[in-house]
């Protein structure tokens, strides 16, 4: 005999509970695992493609890891020093260009940016807190022996968990199943491939939105010329997963740059801004809907709701599990109005 529902919430209202006070304590200790497990999510149709070629699970698995670590080696010869070099610069000029932009607005506007002007005031306290907090932030990152140790340690440990888990993902999948409750399973089922579809859709096509549309802004603004084209590109591509930010806010700091570095040169910042223009019609008509489709139902400001509440609840782990948890919200809240759509809640004692 089944449980009353009254008690069914009262076990899974508790065991939800638990579940978010282990997360709130483990915190950061968590972020090896579910990098590793996002991982082999991502990786796991490439080994089910490769399984259905005739490759074994575990010869599918050491192919994707041998093609992994050329990538990772390739990656970290040739695309990360310059990465790391160009944001360490970056951050070395920033109250430079800060200065330069107050010498700007001297020139043009005396009236306005006086030497007892709350303007000038600002920007000469933002470039010295830029510089203040960011060498500091900088000098810590690079000098601090735990976070060198865990860093090292990210690098060890998420590739073994991503090894182990892509091994026995379908096993883990299957045996998952057989844990759901019996008198909910088909429908639980049900939300798990609709969640699963909205990551996939989401997750996997955006990534690969991200990872092209990163490479064409950072090839094109050192084409370019632009100082710091690269970390502009990784910047903007990054971020390419919230409509429109992604290309506003590398835009923005792209013709910055370039109004610094090319003035005067005013055919050199429109090929700048026209770049952005170039990238955002290739995202929004070919792809975005060849590669994540319409179906997704992930609003631009629940994505932000979910980073922001999540950030600030569980750190830099909850922005990692905050597209998925609100995927899986989604999924569930659609679900939830189609249940109350079809009660005697809405529709009353009689249909209309």
């Amino acid at each position: 005999m089944a449980l009353p529902v009254r008690e069914q919430f009262k076990y899974w209202g508790v065991a939800a509970v638990a579940f978010a006070v282990v997360l709130w304590f483990l915190g950061d200790v968590l972020l090896p695992f579910v990098l590793g497990g996002a991982i082999a999510y991502l990786l796991d149709p490439v080994a089910d493609r490769l399984e259905r070629a005739g490759l074994s699970r575990t010869a599918s698995v050491a192919v994707i890891t041998v093609l992994a670590l050329v990538v990772f080696v390739l990656l970290s010869l040739l695309v990360v020093p310059a990465l790391v070099r160009q944001a360490a610069d970056l951050v070395d000029i920033a109250p430079q260009l800060f200065n330069n932009l107050k010498d700007f607005l001297v020139s043009r506007f005396p009236d306005l940016v006086d030497s007892e002007s709350a303007v000038r005031q600002s920007l000469v306290s933002i470039g010295e807190r830029v510089q203040e907090y960011g060498g500091k932030l900088l000098e810590t990152l690079l000098s601090s022996a735990a976070s060198i140790i865990n860093v090292v340690l990210l690098f060890v440990i998420v590739p073994v968990v991503s090894v182990y888990l892509l091994l026995d993902w379908d096993n883990m999948v299957a045996r998952i199943d057989e844990l759901l409750p019996r008198d909910h399973a088909p429908t639980i089922r049900q939300l798990g491939r609709d969640i699963d579809k909205t990551l996939a859709s989401f997750i996997r096509g955006m990534g690969t939105v991200c990872l092209i549309l990163g490479t064409y802004y950072a090839a094109a603004l050192m084409l370019a010329g632009l100082q710091f084209g690269l970390i502009v590109g990784f910047i903007a591509g990054l971020i390419t997963f919230i409509p429109y930010v992604g290309a506003l806010v590398g835009g923005s700091l792209a013709l910055g740059l370039a109004l610094f570095q090319f003035w005067g040169d005013w055919l050199q910042i429109a090929i700048v801004g026209l770049i952005f223009v170039v990238g955002q019609v290739i995202e929004g008509n070919f792809l975005t809907p060849k590669l994540v489709g319409n179906s997704v139902g992930l609003h631009p400001v629940w994505l932000l709701l979910s980073l922001s509440v999540f950030g600030s609840l569980f750190g830099f782990v909850g922005m990692l599990v905050a597209v998925p948890v609100a995927a899986a919200l989604g999924v569930i809240a659609r679900f939830a109005t189609r249940q109350y759509l079809e009660s005697r809640l809405y529709r009353g004692v009689t249909d209309d």
